[in-house]
């Protein structure tokens, strides 16, 4: 079946769910686990002609890779508590974008991830990272949802 789930994660009470599920699921599979984090880039951060908010690119750089390894931190323990071992990778880009790369690059089999499961104007206002995902993997993809 599935030898390396990749877990994405932000941090999210809703995101902490789908960590869990991909564990419990990891266990039961003896599988190798990487969770990702994904940092977006300070790009990200400007509005729409260009410039950038009123904020220092350092700072904020500093407060994401903060950020990062609190999250990271706290799914580790989860992890060692649930007896599954796991690497932790933080990357800086888009989510969707973030987490393809990272299971190509680690060989991973599942891509477990949460949604909030949106429809009508607030997926097209808001966006969904799980539906990117899902559209652009050739991996299989295990959603959960709220």
């Amino acid at each position: 079946m599935y030898k390396h789930l990749l877990i994405a994660t932000d941090g999210s009470d809703l995101a902490a769910r789908a960590v869990t599920a991909g564990l419990t699921l990891a266990r039961h599979l003896h599988a190798k686990v990487t969770i990702v984090t994904a940092t977006q880039p300070w790009s990200a951060m400007t509005d729409g002609e260009g410039f950038a908010f009123d904020f220092p690119i350092e700072e904020y750089e500093k407060a994401a890779v903060a950020q990062a390894q609190r999250i990271l931190a706290r799914v580790s323990d989860e992890a060692k508590t649930a007896g599954v071992n796991c690497e932790t990778v933080q990357v800086r880009d888009f989510p969707a974008e973030a987490i393809l790369a990272t299971a190509n690059a680690r060989g991973c089999d599942l891509i477990v991830m949460a949604s909030h499961g949106r429809r009508g104007m607030a997926r097209l206002l808001l966006g969904s990272q799980a539906a990117r995902v899902v559209t652009m993997s050739s991996i299989p993809v295990l959603i959960c949802r709220a």
